[in-house]
């Protein structure tokens, strides 16, 4: 009877044989850990002390891959021979791919202090204090049965300084990461001497991060950001594009781009300070709506544009954009160390950046060939017809995105309250900014006549 319940069961019937095997020679089998993890999580404090920067760190033991680890069966990690292995793996995988840097110079390589394998119940990550202790502490008796796959490395790193006053140097690190899964993200805190914890979040590899950013590291930091983000946002380009194809004389620029640039200034701003829904949906939203903008754009363009309306609409949709923008923004803010107004100036200023080198070399582009290949009015509406087909299955597959989401109004209580005068104050500098915007258009049609139309009107004409 046993026999036909061991058949029944398990099935090929080596499985038992196979078993029983790994249970008595289990140390001869070494673990397969060759797999990149699809998720990895990896947990950091840097700390500056007298003399050194110090980094403590866990991360998973099966991101150490290129390692046979040896098993005490079904998966078991044999703890007392995996020791020096871990060790090796934990200066291939980890201190070989953290720089440090002190005022601009990169420190030596970094001095693998200790490393300790820990169980997944371990908690002593959540402060840096009990971190530390625990993988200076004494090592996880060899006993110990755990999984391979679940248990974690732990390690402490010290990087020399050349400050005597650990408190007023200028500290960066390169955490180079990723590679350890398909997909890491890192907590990293960061603890100044006499200061606050800062905590930075990211995924993949974030490039040099100021620990203690002063405002011109900022600054420079996010100007590149601005621009990258606009030369990489085909969505943004395309709509600056529309929004000057049909008017590309100085004074008409400077209004239309002026419009776009008050308006995404104004919610980038805001979404900056958190004056906005924090629902699921609200991003696919805008995504969308940016989408309908770009549409509603080129469709103007097709039908014939008028100044005293693009102006307008510009600043209408740059609002749109503004959140698109802090989007983008939003993770990165956290690199910002205290200059939160300094990194949405220059990251606007990015922006602003980007967008004119692209109409310098778009504008005079378009000029040529409306002059030596197609008429105006006919490239025009050839430009803005190819436009119009990409936004709209842009539309409809972001609406499509959107529609999977369940809109909810928010609860009427103090914090939404709070969230209402303050949208009120936004609405208030939204007023202001058209106002002013319908001034300059007034000064420029008094200051002389714009490009004219074939039919002889000027743009400015109703």
């Amino acid at each position: 009877m046993r026999i036909t319940i061991l058949r029944q069961v398990s099935r090929p019937r080596l499985v038992v044989p196979l078993a029983a095997a790994a249970l008595l020679f289990g140390s001869v089998l070494p673990l397969d850990a060759h797999e990149i993890p699809n998720r990895v999580t990896v947990l950091a404090f840097v700390k500056p002390e007298p003399g050194r920067l110090r980094v403590v760190l866990r991360a998973p033991l099966e991101a150490m891959r290129d390692v046979e680890w040896p098993s005490r069966g079904l998966g078991y990690l044999d703890l007392a021979p995996a020791e020096p292995l871990a060790r090796d793996a934990a200066q291939l995988w980890i201190a070989n791919f953290i720089e440090a840097f002190e005022a601009n110079e990169r420190l030596p390589d970094a001095r693998l202090v200790a490393m300790r394998i820990s169980l997944p119940s371990d908690r002593a990550f959540a402060s840096y204090a009990s971190a530390l202790a625990s993988t200076l502490g004494s090592p996880l008796p060899p006993a110990t049965e755990v999984p391979w796959n679940q248990t974690a490395i732990d390690v402490v790193l010290d990087y020399p300084i050349a400050s005597e006053h650990a408190e007023h140097a200028d500290f960066a690190i390169r955490p180079q990461l990723a590679r350890l899964g398909l997909t890491t993200t890192t907590v990293l805190r960061y603890l100044p001497p006499g200061g606050a914890e800062r905590v930075y979040q990211y995924a993949g590899d974030p490039g040099l991060v100021r620990l203690d950013p002063r405002w011109h590291h900022a600054a420079w930091q996010f100007v590149k950001l601005g621009v990258r983000h606009i030369l990489g946002g085909i969505d943004h380009l395309l709509f600056v594009l529309c929004l000057v194809i049909p008017f590309r004389r100085i004074k008409q620029l400077v209004l239309i781009v002026t419009a776009f640039t008050v308006a995404h200034s104004i919610t980038l701003a805001s979404a900056a300070m958190g004056i906005v829904p924090d629902a699921l949906w609200f991003p696919p939203l805008i995504e969308t709506l940016i989408a309908a903008s770009i549409l509603y754009m080129a469709l103007e363009n097709i039908v014939g544009a008028k100044l005293n309306r693009r102006w307008l609409i510009a600043f209408g949709f740059g609002l749109v954009h503004g959140f698109g923008f802090s989007f983008a923004l939003r993770e990165s803010l956290q690199f910002a160390g205290s200059h939160l107004a300094v990194s949405l100036f220059t990251f606007n200023l990015g922006v602003e950046i980007g967008q004119l080198v692209v109409l310098a070399v778009a504008v005079p582009l378009v000029s040529l060939a409306f002059k030596y290949v197609v008429s105006e009015r006919m490239g025009i509406i050839i430009l803005s017809a190819f436009v119009a087909h990409t936004a709209w299955h842009w539309m409809v597959d972001r609406g499509a995105t959107l529609d999977e989401y369940q809109f909810a109004w928010p609860t009427l209580d103090m914090a939404f309250a709070a969230s209402a005068m303050r949208a009120a104050i936004v609405l208030l500098i939204v007023g202001a900014a058209a106002w002013g915007l319908a001034e300059l258009y007034r000064r420029l049609s008094r200051a002389g006549p714009l490009l004219p139309a074939p039919d002889g009107t000027r743009p400015g004409d109703a």
